[in-house]
């Protein structure tokens, strides 16, 4: 019998999965293809999804982000603070997300993919109900903040991948 967790992962397994197959191969060039000026790229698309999910990890389990800890900040070189995950972005800063290879964004994915299966793996269902952000109303809960990353990462990497398809040659 599957437990909520087993779902979870089960969840964010296939966010992982995706991630590595709609950036394995590509080069700096297809990474960065925007279809349109103002369009994102596969790289801000996967850096982003990583991003958001590293963040809302963290501060869900009590501890720093990968992004800062593993050195991922410091490799990938990006001009903006390290807090920033793509929310609210410019066209002109949606362009900078350039310079990683596919294997940077996949090893930075899965490096947020274990450290998130760890903290869920150690959740009980009680945990879920646990309030994790008190600014909306009805405040949200842990389990509602877990669904939304696995939703906001799984329409991102479809964008992404939607994208690729678009890519010339």
């Amino acid at each position: 019998m599957a437990t909520t967790r087993d779902l979870l992962i089960d969840a964010f397994d296939r966010v992982r999965d995706n991630t590595a197959r709609v950036v394995g191969g590509l080069t700096d060039v297809e990474l960065t293809f925007r279809a349109t000026p103002d369009a994102n790229s596969i790289a801000w698309l996967v850096w982003h999804l990583t991003r958001v999910q590293d963040d809302h990890i963290a501060d869900a389990a009590g501890g720093a982000q990968v992004w800062t800890t593993a050195g991922f900040a410091t490799s990938f070189g990006l001009p903006f603070g390290d807090e920033a995950t793509g929310y609210g972005m410019s066209s002109e800063e949606v362009g900078a997300v350039a310079g990683m290879s596919a294997d940077d964004l996949v090893a930075y994915h899965a490096a947020v993919h274990d450290r998130t299966v760890a903290f869920v793996e150690s959740l009980s269902d009680a945990d879920l109900d646990r309030i994790v952000d008190e600014d909306w109303d009805p405040p949200v809960t842990l389990a509602v903040r877990l669904v939304s990353v696995i939703s906001d990462d799984l329409q991102h990497v479809g964008q992404a991948a939607f994208i690729r398809g678009l890519l010339p040659g």
